[in-house]
């Protein structure tokens, strides 16, 4: 299995969702992890993972990718920024080795790009997208304050669908998150075998919490990706400001990792929580502590957890039609789905006044996770993924 992250702390989308996997999936399968990292101090979290894996491997790449390096780098070669700052000539050549002196069953890479470590083989590669990775990039540029760049930006996008599609090609199957992912992937290859695999709630929001109705709004996430700030953005200048004028006592609070990147705010009605990437215990306090979740996501999909999360902790959500995607939750009986600012305010306020809606919610959303949403679930879904690629071995 490449990732590339350590899945340890399960703190982020990603990190969560291959922690669970990797838990779920030692108990029938031996795996090797390959992961990179920036930080020599995550080194302490193998043992985590040694737990489960046969051998955890890991390989450094730069602490901040901007470097003269990597831009030099995409400027004149054909791989896109996302690849070259997420490459490992270290773990490129001790996996050709490791394919050269050993025999595995799956090569299972999470996510596109780090499918550029990958030699030649003839072992099977299931390849899981957990988002279209161009149309993210795509919608960011899309909407690029400097119009100026914007031209010179499509060229990297463009480089990410190329490369994306053909590691699609390659693949022996390709798992999307939802349908629409795996749709939207079947439009540009008509030939490709897709399932889909959604994501699941990790063991920490499982514990079965009573209603915690309040008048407290949060939002969730790791800030170091686009679409978090983004729906940040929205929520603390668009919605919220629209919820208050109905709910006068209402709070909001940003919860997550590297709050610095979102602007500076100054409100005494907004709180903002920075934690550290390991806090779980953190990330599971505003969860529980919290009122409703309000999650405005206008980005491509991906993986979402921060609802299916909320959802497990009997936190109502407020979020948009792209917010749910890949949830099979219906529009008020486990969530309230809105895409225009007022309507998002209006259906975030009925919540936070109605005990009665409030319970309805919350109930539904935690009973339709423990039908579907657990990563033992999950992990089933996807090792029949694995036995259809290596025809019938699992």
């Amino acid at each position: 299995m490449l990732t590339p992250y350590l899945p340890y702390p399960p703190s982020s989308g990603g990190q969560i969702r291959s922690y669970n996997l990797i838990k779920q999936l030692s108990k029938k399968h031996d795996i090797t992890l390959y992961s990179l990292i920036k930080h020599d101090e995550e080194r302490r979290y193998i043992g985590e993972l040694e737990k489960y894996c046969t051998e955890v491997k890991i390989f450094k790449r730069p602490t901040k990718p901007w470097t003269l390096s990597n831009i030099f780098k995409t400027g004149i070669g054909p791989y896109p920024f996302l690849m070259i700052r997420n490459f490992s000539p270290a773990e490129k050549s001790d996996l050709n080795n490791v394919l050269k002196s050993e025999k595995f069953d799956i090569i299972h890479a999470e996510t596109f790009y780090v499918s550029l470590h990958i030699p030649q083989t003839n072992t099977p590669i299931v390849l899981v997208d957990q988002t279209i990775e161009y149309e993210v990039y795509q919608h960011f540029v899309e909407n690029f304050k400097w119009k100026l760049l914007r031209p010179l930006l499509m060229i990297d996008v463009l480089k990410i669908k190329l490369w994306e599609t053909r590691y699609w090609e390659k693949a022996a199957r390709v798992i999307a998150l939802s349908e629409r992912d795996a749709n939207s992937m079947k439009k540009l290859v008509p030939s490709l075998n897709v399932a889909v695999v959604p994501n699941g709630v990790g063991e920490d929001l499982m514990e079965n919490v009573p209603l915690h109705f309040c008048k407290k709004i949060i939002f969730v996430g790791n800030y170091a990706w686009l679409q978090n700030v983004e729906a940040v953005n929205i929520l603390v200048r668009e919605i919220f400001p629209r919820i208050k004028k109905r709910v006068s006592d209402a709070k909001l609070i940003i919860v997550g990792q590297n709050t610095d990147k979102i602007p500076t705010i100054n409100s005494s009605d907004i709180e903002v929580v920075d934690l550290k990437i390991e806090d779980i215990e953190g990330i599971q306090k505003a969860y529980h502590e919290g009122g409703i979740m309000v999650a405005p996501l206008y980005g491509p999909s991906g993986a979402r957890l921060k609802i299916v999360g909320a959802m497990a902790a009997k936190l109502p959500v407020v979020t948009t039609s792209i917010g749910i995607l890949g949830i099979d939750a219906t529009d008020g009986e486990h969530v309230l789905l809105a895409d225009t600012f007022d309507e998002i305010a209006q259906k975030a306020a009925r919540l936070l006044t109605d005990n009665k809606l409030y319970k309805k919610i919350a109930t539904n959303a935690r009973s339709l996770v423990e039908d579907k949403y657990t990563y033992q679930v999950i992990a089933q879904k996807l090792d029949a993924v694995y036995k259809e690629a290596t025809g019938g071995k699992s």
